[in-house]
């Protein structure tokens, strides 16, 4: 039996999801759909995993649709064309469902549907050296996965446009300078920056970091009054909440905060 193409590794209070179908440039197989989907699932789960990250082995994070598969899949009835496609936005559903920050970790480049996960992530760390590229156009496709809302809410019209008509690669530094990357490592460095944000998210309150995500998720389809409610509702729940008394009763006492320890207790 072959290995699979990708997998799990869990580090205690983050899930590392490894993209491993080097051969391919690391394009989707359905491995990787069970891990990633696995990995979120279990994040919601277990009180002990803070987070999940996104990393692709050999140098690359994920070049989107295999073009081979695609070629097969035009042949196909439309209702099976449009399952094949549900796959991908049910992983981009539960990256937004998951109540744990999910970190994209993008080494050399994210491409295609793998730009639509990378996008679809809480917070992106990427070597200066990555390409950004969402080039369906060159093949004749639109973008899928969510991408068109992803990148119309992080940035410039135009520049989405130069991205989705030309099919033009970005930059990792250009999309870090307009605030769409959250940071920037030396090539070879993406995992590490995204371990060192998982680090800092486990420190964190696991509860109020879910509900920030849950109000993130409304903050730009919802009118100020709907949104002002959900704020309203969130906060009062917080206040009254184990972590807000470790986290006020460390300000008091001019202490840190062990948000962890209330994690690990549940």
């Amino acid at each position: 039996m072959s290995p699979p193409l990708a997998r799990i590794e869990d580090l205690g209070d983050c899930l590392v999801v490894v993209n491993d179908n080097i051969a391919r440039r690391n394009a989707l197989t359905p491995d990787l759909y069970d891990a990633l989907g696995t990995a979120l699932a279990r994040a919601g789960e277990e009180a002990r995993i803070a987070s999940v990250i996104l990393w692709g082995a050999g140098g690359f994070i994920c070049s989107g649709g295999d073009l081979t598969q695609l070629a097969r899949r035009r042949e196909l009835p439309r209702a099976a064309r449009l399952e094949r496609i549900e796959a991908l936005h049910d992983l981009v559903r539960a990256i937004a469902a998951c109540p744990k920050p999910v970190i994209a970790a993008v080494e050399g480049g994210a491409a295609g549907a793998g730009a639509s996960l990378a996008f679809a992530c809480d917070l992106i760390v990427a070597a200066e050296t990555a390409q950004i590229s969402a080039a369906y156009v060159r093949a004749g496709l639109v973008p899928d996965g969510g991408l068109t809302a992803s990148l119309s809410a992080l940035l410039p019209r135009a520049l989405v446009s130069e991205m989705l008509l030309l099919g033009a690669p970005v930059p990792a530094r250009r999309l870090h300078d307009l605030g769409a990357i959250n940071a920037l490592t030396p090539e070879g460095g993406a995992r590490e920056a995204a371990m060192t944000l998982a680090g800092r998210i486990a420190a964190g309150p696991s509860g109020a970091q879910g509900a920030i995500k849950g109000l993130l998720a409304t903050a730009r389809s919802q009118g100020l009054a709907a949104q002002l409610d959900r704020e309203r509702d969130a906060m009062a729940d917080a206040v009254a909440g184990d972590e807000a008394g470790e986290g006020i009763g460390a300000f008091l006492e001019k202490r840190r905060p062990d948000f962890a320890r209330l994690r690990c207790a549940r």
